[in-house]
């Protein structure tokens, strides 16, 4: 297996890619959505200095800018959001059909390939709560992820690090990819859909290097965020979380200014958004996307045809694994939403219900052909 090398700057005025292109569109966070382009290395240097003057982080142009962001992805907004017209929900069921009504379409593309099943953890396999540390999952969520990992190689792809994550779930049967897939292990067991599977245990190359810096990052933090009420900074071992999800809209600004502040004394670190959280990442090219294709290769299917992976998530940084998919063309995304989105997703669901839903059908519709099949061979 082929490591990924990442190449990050070496120097203290350097910052990556990633960020300078959030500088360009006047943006103050890199977005899921967004990609360098392709260049030798894997990013270029700017000035400190020139880059405290592209930033303006006290003006308010930018910062208003990126709580226009933070509202747009925010679920608490969106009952002060106008209702959408019909012709844009229609559009929407069109492009973006629910993934029940459309099963049998799904099950039928699936047929003669391997299904392996991609699952984000907050807001796909548990609500969101306004305490991170109380995202538990129903009992009959956690049923429903054992009856589907006993059918199918099952992974949890999550910011949250790897730890908390496994803390919530609670089963050992599945693949657990923290960190936004910096931090994946396999079970200890090695997988019962592969022969002589040894346990995976994997982090893209130097990303240990980040987390004195993450840990730096997290303690100031703390200290700069305790006077905005409902702000809850939260370390995932590769990554920073700030939750935003309890803090008053009117503190938002503030927020924004405390993080950045802290930020710009980390150029080898990013800024990304997720839903309800702003999340500082280690400059590695390393996404959900990637620990997808990681995993494929692990279980042995990365140049397989007869491969079918289904990703399921409702946030930004699951963009990352849908577009894998579709440039693959190779099985679909399902995009967890109550509203439309513009998203690489083929398919959508509402809610966490929706999504136990659909797995207990697809649990359902393989013991089915499995029974067809055993009959099929008394005959």
């Amino acid at each position: 297996m082929t490591k990924q090398n990442v190449v990050v700057s070496g120097t203290k005025s350097g910052i990556s890619m990633a960020i300078a292109v959030a500088v360009t569109n006047s943006a103050l966070f890199t977005t899921a959505s967004q990609k360098p382009p392709a260049v030798p290395g894997t990013y270029f240097s700017i000035s400190k200095k020139k880059l405290l003057q592209n930033l303006e982080i006290n003006t308010g142009a930018k910062i208003n800018s990126w709580v226009d962001s933070m509202r747009a992805s925010s679920p608490t907004h969106l009952k002060s959001t106008p209702p959408l017209s019909s012709d844009d929900q229609s559009s929407s069921t069109l492009h973006h059909p629910s993934a029940l009504d459309m099963f049998e379409q799904i099950t039928n593309a699936s047929k003669g390939k391997q299904i392996v099943m991609f699952l984000d953890y907050d807001g796909t396999l548990s609500p969101i709560v306004e305490d991170p540390d109380r995202a538990f999952m129903s009992d009959a969520m956690r049923a429903a992820v054992r009856k589907l990992a006993g059918c199918f190689p099952t992974a949890i792809v999550s910011g949250r690090c790897r730890d908390k994550v496994y803390s919530f779930v609670r089963l050992a049967e599945l693949y657990y990819a923290g960190s936004h897939g910096m931090d994946i292990k396999g079970p200890s067991k090695g997988s019962k859909h592969k022969k002589g599977a040894q346990a995976v245990l994997f982090q893209p190359d130097t990303a240990n290097e980040f987390l004195p810096m993450i840990d730096e990052v997290y303690e100031a933090l703390l200290e700069k965020t305790k006077s905005t009420e409902g702000a809850k900074v939260e370390n995932n071992k590769f990554c920073v979380s700030v939750h935003f999800r309890c803090v008053d809209e009117k503190k938002w600004v503030e927020l924004a200014q405390q993080v950045k502040s802290v930020l710009m004394d980390y150029p080898k670190l990013r800024l990304t958004q997720g839903r309800m959280v702003l999340e500082i990442r280690p400059t590695i090219k390393w996404d959900k996307g990637k620990a997808l294709e990681f995993l494929l290769e692990s279980l042995g299917y990365a140049n397989r045809k007869d491969v079918f992976p289904v990703y399921i998530g409702d946030d930004r940084t699951d963009e990352d694994a849908f577009k894998v998919l579709k440039e693959r063309r190779q099985g679909f995304g399902i995009l967890v939403s109550k509203t439309p989105k513009e998203t690489s997703a083929s398919y959508s669901l509402q809610e966490p219900s929706e999504v136990m839903n659909f797995l207990q059908r697809l649990v359902q519709w393989k013991r089915r052909c499995l029974g067809e099949f055993e009959d099929s061979l008394k005959t």
